[in-house]
């Protein structure tokens, strides 16, 4: 070994790419285990990316001509210089042996991106549906998933609490390309591709999930079962991992001479903490749990024994919300002194006898069971015209901890809390239920929101939700991760789990955007390319999972109709419904390294500066003329000379918790945020956004 790191330092000091390349190459060898998965890495995969245009210095493809079939030249060239006035680009020959070029028409090429080159990523918005109010929005990405998940180091590294996959089968159908080419049945190293394939997202999947208390889901059939759990145990060897069959076909899916299918399987990897929850037998089993009066009754309580007890608590009569508490009255003050805002009305604890008491919280207590969901307010016939009652302490405790089950939300936006009387137990490792059915519950409901759009084997939306539910049942705020999203049921099911419980969890779909192989072929007749409007309008990001998601929150299909149907099981109610959710729709971009540092590619960077704060409320888009900008989540600092305002208007926003600060000079960064809130965290550009892509591609 050591005569080979000798020679390998030779190698760098003679060539810097190829030594780095060479050790590389042999870290990855000297790493294989004796006994395990050993297979090949293969080439660095590559993407096309026919969105982007062509710079000096990109490394490019020559594309066919247009009407052909065939995949034409697969050898890489890089851009040498680029002729605007002929439309046309002077290219040489990558690695070659001798010095090739050629002149190719600008409309003929295509930028390449091998999956070893540092990226620098943006992102564009395509879209919104916003019905959910100040929640946190869902995010769609139309990228190549390896090079989104490198984005999100840089805005969730550590931080997601659950990831959802169901990646290519591997079937030898045509479900999925390697460096450009479908991977066949009779390609000899077919498992070994794949296998290449997902280790490179997986590595970076591990960087995202929280190494305290996380899990991450990976579904797949026979085909690659086997390699699959191994290449989780070398992943993850501090995981604890269990397989589940799941009969998503009840009757079966043919094999040709072979036993007809009906399941397939989910790896559960449990990281740190992570537990599968135990599962009420049914909460109708159970009781609704008793929610006391806040008017206090005991004699002991009548006006004046707790000063900060006694105030209005303002009610909206068209709604029966409370919307907030006032300040408490002192003894000598008459309560028929205070006035509600507009459109309120003032509740006081008084009883029908006119005897003024005290309510059992404080006005901050009472206002954080309001937003919890645990305090309502409820009409009477009584002098007050409405009686307030909330969930204890001790009964919160016993929802956060799953002892009572939440199984439903009001229309006031309080919870349905039972008491479960029968046992609590564990999933087995078989499901069998009708829920998580294919047929029935994936293409039926697929295409209630898409009726005119097909799209192949989509899952269950129902076994996608009750996966997710047994980790993130007591995590509200969760945030969900899908890379092969598909036709978008994990962030459907999200939906529904926050509908359930009032929660505020957001997920991250990641999908590219390639047409089906049939589709292709019938394009290229057309003499259309990838890149084209006709081509990109049916790519499975924009014809089905931006669509599919944009229907689950309107509840009406593309063309405005509502969705026909009901959704079934935990809660039932009409999908012409929708949710009250969020949801934004992004295309991943390439910025260079100039462009970043020098704030030319700021309207591209501030998605993911918005991510990284929690995808929540206003963005900032544009570069703030006064040199500083605070939004609900986050703050924003380009003029280190306005320093002063900003960090007085910092304190003035609820919920500001990253201010990011761009100045190349460390000591006034650091002046500066020793100068911030303590619960405002500094980050500064565009140093931390350049190294952490430098980082996650090890340099």
């Amino acid at each position: 070994m050591s005569r080979l790191t000798d020679l390998i330092a030779k190698a760098k000091a003679k060539d810097a790419a190829l030594g780095a390349e060479l050790d590389r190459e042999f870290r990855m060898l000297s790493s294989r285990l004796p006994f395990g998965l050993n297979f090949e890495r293969h080439s660095p995969e590559a993407v096309e990316l026919p969105l982007r245009p062509i710079r000096k210095g990109d490394k490019v493809r020559v594309l066919p001509e247009r009407g052909s079939t065939k995949n034409g030249d697969q050898r890489l060239w890089q851009v040498k210089s680029i002729q605007r006035a002929k439309k046309s680009a002077v290219l040489e020959l990558l690695d070659a042996e001798e010095s090739e070029t050629q002149t190719v028409a600008l409309d003929d090429l295509v930028v390449v991106a091998e999956f070893r080159d540092t990226i620098y990523p943006g992102l564009i918005s395509t879209g919104k549906v916003m019905r959910g109010g100040d929640k946190p929005c869902h995010t769609i990405i139309n990228g190549e998933n390896y090079h989104v998940l490198k984005a999100l180091t840089y805005t969730h590294r550590g931080n997601v609490d659950a990831i959802y996959i169901d990646p290519p089968y591997n079937t030898g159908a045509k479900d999925w390309k390697y460096n450009n080419d479908y991977v066949e049945a009779d390609d000899l190293y077919r498992h070994s591709k794949w296998l290449a394939m997902m280790e490179r997202r997986l590595l970076i999947a591990r960087q995202l999930l929280n190494p305290a208390d996380s899990v991450l889901i990976v579904t797949i059939d026979e085909k690659e079962y086997l390699r699959l759990g191994l290449l989780l145990e070398q992943l993850f060897p501090e995981a604890r991992i269990q397989m589940v069959s799941i009969t998503t076909n009840p009757k079966g899916a043919s094999r040709p001479d072979m036993f007809a299918r009906v399941d397939e399987f989910a790896y559960f990897v449990l990281i740190g903490d992570s537990i599968v929850s135990g599962i009420a037998v049914s909460a109708s089993q159970g009781a609704p749990v008793r929610w006391p009066y806040l008017r206090r009754s005991d004699e002991k309580s009548t006006r004046g024994h707790r000063p900060r007890q006694f105030y209005p608590v303002f009610v909206d009569p068209t709604t029966s919300k409370i919307t907030g508490v006032g300040e408490p009255l002192a003894h000598d003050v008459p309560r028929e002194s205070i006035k509600a805002p507009p459109g309120l009305i003032a509740v006081f604890p008084v009883r029908d006898d006119g005897v003024e008491m005290e309510w059992g919280l404080t006005g901050p207590s009472l206002m954080r069971a309001v937003r919890g969901g645990f305090a309502r307010a409820s009409r009477t016939n009584s002098l007050q015209p409405y009686a307030i009652s909330y969930l204890t302490a001790p009964a919160i405790s016993k929802v956060e901890s799953g002892e009572y089950v939440v199984s439903g939300v009001r229309e006031d936006g309080t919870k349905v809390v039972i008491a479960p009387s029968g046992k609590t137990t564990r999933p087995t490792t078989v499901w069998a239920e009708s829920r998580h059915s294919a047929p029935d519950h994936g293409k039926k409901v697929l295409g209630a929101l898409l009726p005119t759009r097909s799209f192949p084997f989509p899952k269950s939306l129902y076994v996608v939700e009750d996966s997710l539910r047994l980790f993130l049942a007591n995590k509200q705020n969760a945030t969900v991760l899908d890379f092969f999203s598909g036709s978008g049921t994990t962030a459907h099911a999200v939906m529904r789990l926050n509908k359930q419980d009032g929660g505020q969890r957001q997920c991250i779909s990641v999908t590219n955007n390639e047409v089906a192989a049939d589709e292709q072929k019938k394009l290229r007749k057309a003499g259309l390319r990838p890149g084209d409007a006709e081509w990109e309008q049916i790519g499975i990001c924009d014809y089905i999972t931006k669509p599919r998601v944009a229907a689950a929150i309107a509840g009406k299909t593309p063309g405005g109709e509502p969705i026909k149907g009901d959704y079934k099981f935990t809660d039932e109610f009409p999908m012409a419904d929708g949710f009250e959710e969020n949801a934004e729709f992004f295309t991943l971009t390439y910025e260079t390294l100039l462009s970043v540092s020098h704030n030319l590619a700021f309207s591209r960077v501030a998605p993911l500066l918005w991510l990284r704060a929690g995808a929540r409320g206003r963005r900032i888009d544009k570069l703030p003329a006064d040199g500083w900008a605070v939004a609900d989540s986050y703050a924003l600092l380009n003029n280190v000379d306005a320093a002063t305002p900003f960090i007085k208007a910092l304190p003035q926003v609820d919920g500001v918790h990253i201010a990011y600060i761009v100045t190349d000079d460390d000591r006034r960064f650091q002046a500066i945020a020793k100068r911030l809130p303590d619960d405002v965290e500094p980050v500064r550009l565009y140093e931390s956004y350049l190294t952490n892509f430098s980082f996650t591609n090890g340099e």
